[in-house]
């Protein structure tokens, strides 16, 4: 953590792009832990993209820190290149959050640095806001010390952290088909049926893939047997319906993070 620490020492006051998750939370430790809660800015971007258990885990696991903590709302919908959701819609979303966190950041002192939490594992997923961070001097500091998940989530554990163990967050965005317009009602329809499927099943690791009227049900390999065996079976059945879906059917290739990503890859399976 020696290089995390230095780059971090180097910095006199920042302000963090805080979701609540695992390497955000992080991130806002270390930064109190090193500067002094003065000296630190948790800012964490409210939106029809953010579902409302983790913007409350974020209030949280913020006010357990003592952090000074920010909510900022910001529409997604009312942009027209995000709202289409094109392949780089992570890029225009990024890009929207970063300049209106700078922009709050900065009316308190042009000495604030703005951080995000993207880890060294990052580099392998097909991540275009990454690209509006380096145009905008977003800083990550954590993946330039060379930390990955395990590591941040060891470091977490150690630290008391309650996100050392939470799944992979990522916004509600990722749910759709690119191309699919995203629409609050549509957001909203998969916001509810994840939410009713973590009651259900007792886990947050999973993932309702919209292809509206269809919900594709991703899950841990060792629970998709699970879904056959009533009276879980119809519960899901009937809480998803309720949600707004006519089929409900089950990705046999299990959860896993940017599966709406395949329709990305070239022919060498690297995204395009």
């Amino acid at each position: 953590m020696d290089r995390l620490y230095k780059q971090i020492d180097g910095l006199r006051q920042v302000a963090v792009a805080y979701s609540g998750g695992v390497d955000s939370s992080y991130l806002l430790a270390v930064c109190i832990d090193r500067l002094g809660r003065d000296n630190v800015l948790a800012v964490t971007v409210d939106s029809p993209l953010l579902p409302r258990q983790e913007l409350a885990t974020a209030r949280a696991v913020a006010e357990s820190l003592g952090a000074r903590h920010r909510i900022v709302p910001l529409d997604e919908l009312d942009h027209a290149d995000i709202a289409s959701n094109p392949p780089d819609r992570c890029y225009h979303c990024k890009r929207a959050r970063f300049e209106g966190l700078l922009a709050i950041a900065r009316e308190i002192d042009d000495a604030y640095a703005l951080l995000h939490g993207e880890n060294a594992d990052d580099k392998d997923d097909y991540r275009p806001g990454t690209r509006a961070a380096a145009e905008l001097g977003v800083r990550a500091p954590l993946a330039e010390a060379g930390l990955t998940k395990a590591d941040i989530r060891a470091a977490s554990r150690q630290r008391g952290l309650p996100t050392w163990d939470h799944p992979a967050a990522a916004c509600l965005a990722t749910r759709f088909p690119y191309g699919v317009p995203l629409t609050r009602e549509g957001l909203e329809r998969v916001e509810i049926a994840e939410s009713a499927l973590h009651r259900l099943l007792g886990t947050r690791a999973l993932r309702v893939r919209d292809h509206h009227p269809v919900a594709r049900i991703e899950l841990p390999e060792e629970r998709i047997a699970d879904l056959a065996v009533e009276p879980l079976r119809g519960a899901v059945r009937a809480a998803l319906q309720q949600a707004g879906y006519r089929y409900v059917t089950v990705d046999l290739a299990g959860y896993r993070m940017g599966s709406m990503n395949d329709e990305l890859e070239s022919d060498d399976g690297k995204p395009q």
